[in-house]
């Protein structure tokens, strides 16, 4: 059986379903920054659009709660001309008990070129993608806390904007690790662009414990974690994941030791910029004023989604054709 790194190209070498960053190289992973920029217009200009998705149909199959996401493919696939079909969990038949492959079989009878999945199970993706017809594609949205690779895109993508050389950053991802799918897509993303250094810093409890981050500074000291740093992420507690998780500290006590704030900020280089993949918990792993500060670039993050994902679905789209 193929690997997810191996499923998702085509013969081509180009992308034929979106499902991890692991395992994807170098070349392909800028040649989608550099696509991504190219939709990117100044603020408060009309919106890029183009036709390249055109007499093709997107369904987003959002089986887990979604904002940012969800409206950023939603976004991406009308501007590039194709009719969007949005289906969530709660108007869907699979909650009458109806299986995935079924679900997955009746949107191909209406002709749905790519599904973009969503799914709180780890593996829908791959599952989804090992079954469906030659002509269908599937991106990854967002799967358990195993990937999440246009979030992953988008990151870089912003990084890129404000650092020009991965090479010679210290990025420190603080928060929950060890259930974070952004965490791990970032990690993978950033090891292939050679970053001087990643730094997860987190409670005991949420460290890592994957060799997705095997190359990366584990840290359970936030002020270590934050010195010097070029980039600093903050990631919320994933309390759907982590259910009764011993040893996961209070909201006063996780603020107090794991919180980004003003005053913690400053051991991080002047120039630092701060990042949050959102849904935000502002007084739990960002200060309010931080996420609104200077150096918070989180908005700049959402209007990189839309273009990331605008990117993603033109490449897929020219490897179908």
């Amino acid at each position: 059986m193929k690997s997810e790194a191996e499923l998702q190209l085509n013969g081509d070498g180009a992308l034929r379903h979106l499902l991890t960053l692991k395992g994807l190289d170098k070349a392909l992973l800028v040649s989608l920054l550099d696509e991504a920029e190219g939709y990117l217009k100044p603020e408060g200009a009309k919106p890029a659009r183009s036709d390249a998705l055109k007499g093709r149909t997107i369904g987003n199959l959002f089986f887990e709660p979604s904002t940012r996401t969800r409206a950023s493919f939603d976004l991406a696939g009308k501007r590039l001309g194709a009719d969007v079909l949005n289906l969530d969990v709660n108007t869907s038949s699979r909650k009458k008990g109806e299986s995935i492959l079924d679900t997955i079989y009746t949107l191909e009878a209406m002709a749905v070129d790519v599904m973009v999945v969503r799914d709180a199970s780890d593996g829908v993706p791959a599952f989804i993608a090992r079954n469906v017809k030659d002509f269908v594609s599937v991106l990854n949205a967002g799967e358990s806390d195993a990937s999440h690779p246009t979030q992953g895109l988008l990151d870089l993508l912003t990084i890129r904007q404000h650092k020009a050389d991965f090479g010679n950053l210290v990025v420190a991802i603080v928060g929950d690790i060890q259930h974070s799918r952004v965490a791990r897509s970032a990690a993978h993303g950033l090891e292939t662009l050679s970053v001087g250094e990643l730094r997860l810093v987190s409670p005991p409890a949420m460290a890592p414990d994957s060799d997705d981050f095997a190359f990366a500074r584990v840290v359970d000291n936030l002020d270590d974690g934050l010195r010097d740093a070029d980039v600093v992420m903050a990631l919320r507690i994933q309390r759907e994941r982590i259910g009764n998780l011993d040893g996961v500290p209070g909201i006063d006590e996780y603020f107090a030791n794991y919180g980004i704030s003003e005053e913690r900020l400053e051991l991080a280089r002047s120039d630092a910029i701060v990042m949050h993949p959102g849904p935000m918990n502002r007084g739990i792993e960002i200060e309010g004023t931080v996420a609104d500060g200077p150096r918070s670039v989180i908005t700049e993050q959402v209007t990189n989604g839309v273009a990331v994902r605008m990117a993603v679905l033109e490449h897929i789209a020219r490897s179908m054709s």
